[in-house]
């Protein structure tokens, strides 16, 4: 699939041009490493996992690349971020890069990668580490049929809406939603992914993502 083939619906909130890629991979890079990310300690049972939040540019837009899932097997629907099992051969930052080219066609290097956010437990027993990645210039995409049903980019700008991240209470606790769009709302763990980026990143505070509930349906 060619980049011109990407769904590009994007809610149109602007500020759309509070960065250029550039100057939010620099922004990146730069707070990522001055923050120690939080590490979940590792079980035998414990399954791992690593996610890409992808900053890709549209229309000169910088833009976070968010996946549907295909309407079949785990998460069959869900949204999520490019990514899945570390196998045991391979690094978190290696197993992260190959689904990201697995999945969507994009393929990034080492060189990219700006950092990492928080490890995130699960409740199918997976650790999840997220990386954030810079894919600029104009990038080839071809998704997964087996594993991706869509791919859209949203504006980073979007992110910082006043509606986003949104709460609501539940008999279980506080669940976190991000309204990105008006046809979609990401929770936990991709949810909390996106906030935490939002928050580090973005406005350059920090927040803990160990407390955050996920609804029934994911994992599922």
């Amino acid at each position: 699939m060619a980049t011109a083939e990407i769904e590009s619906r994007a809610d149109q909130t602007d500020p759309g041009a509070l960065f250029s890629l550039d100057q939010l991979a620099v922004q990146a890079r730069e707070r990522l490493a001055s923050r120690p990310y939080r590490e979940v300690p590792r079980a035998t049972h414990v399954r791992e996992a690593a996610v890409v939040v992808a900053l890709i540019e549209r229309a000169g837009v910088p833009c976070v690349l968010v996946i549907k899932r295909a309407p079949r097997g785990r998460n069959a629907g869900q949204w999520a971020l490019p990514g899945g099992r570390v196998e045991p051969s391979e690094s978190s930052e290696a197993a992260a890069l190959r689904e990201l080219a697995e999945e969507t066609g994009l393929l990034c290097e080492h060189d990219d990668v700006l950092g990492r956010l928080d490890d995130i437990s699960t409740g199918t027993g997976h650790v999840i580490t997220p990386w954030v990645v810079a894919a600029p210039g104009i990038r080839q995409f071809r998704r997964s049929v087996a594993e991706v049903a869509s791919l859209h980019p949203i504006p980073v700008a979007r992110l910082l809406a006043p509606s986003v991240p949104r709460w609501r209470e539940t008999p279980e606790g506080t669940l976190l939603q991000m309204p990105l769009r008006h046809d979609m709302v990401i929770h936990a763990p991709t949810g909390a992914i996106l906030w935490q980026f939002a928050e580090v990143v973005l406005r350059g505070r920090d927040v803990d993502l160990s407390r955050l509930l996920e609804p029934d349906f994911v994992g599922r």
